[in-house]
């Protein structure tokens, strides 16, 4: 009886472990890469010293105006070390049903997208790019994406610093301060 209780605690255990592991050794957003819409990859290393901004997109979701704020910082900040980088995903409600190439055009054409985006991603679930399991690692299930358009940024030096919901839009005072701060706060610790 004691060792069928100590199989079951250990089978618990390692099965936890398992689930964890591989995120664990992820000290930062830097690690990870994303398949490029375009081909080839987006490494995240790439923009070491840039704040970066990751959301998850949708074409067809009520949320999609999303992209003209989004473009919108981008094209405001990029200058000064912002990088916006749209994922792609059709986990919420398959409100992106499209190939690559068809997302690539839809964005082009009606929002004129030129920020780097992800090939489609899955975002939720087993199948979650290791991006976003280590999302969860970091700041818990409460950060977990709940719908397209939810944002996490990053600061200059990889770490995860914020999670913000579909409601919260690219043109929300509460983001875009969290952004100048992030990028004023690296400015003033460069000159000291």
């Amino acid at each position: 009886m004691v060792i069928n209780y100590l199989r079951w605690f250990f089978f618990i255990i390692t099965s936890i472990n398992l689930g964890t592991t591989s995120m664990v050794n992820a000290k930062s957003a830097y690690n990870f890469e994303f398949a490029s819409i375009e081909g080839g990859v987006i490494s995240l290393s790439d923009f070491r010293g840039d704040v970066i901004l990751v959301v998850n997109t949708a074409s067809e979701c009520g949320f999609t105006r999303q992209y003209e704020g989004l473009q919108s910082l981008w094209n405001e900040y990029k200058e000064d070390g912002l990088v916006v980088i749209g994922v792609p995903s059709n986990d919420f409600g398959g409100q992106e049903p499209g190939t690559d190439d068809q997302i690539k055009r839809f964005c082009t054409a009606n929002f004129n997208i030129n920020f780097p985006m992800a090939a489609k991603t899955f975002v939720k679930g087993e199948r979650a790019h290791p991006f976003y399991k280590w999302v969860n690692d970091e700041l818990g299930w409460r950060a977990r994406p709940k719908w397209n358009f939810h944002k996490y940024l990053i600061a200059r030096d990889g770490s995860l610093q914020d999670s913000f919901s579909s409601m919260v839009s690219a043109e929300s005072s509460k983001l875009r301060e969290k952004i100048f701060q992030l990028l004023i706060e690296s400015k003033l610790s460069m000159a000291n």
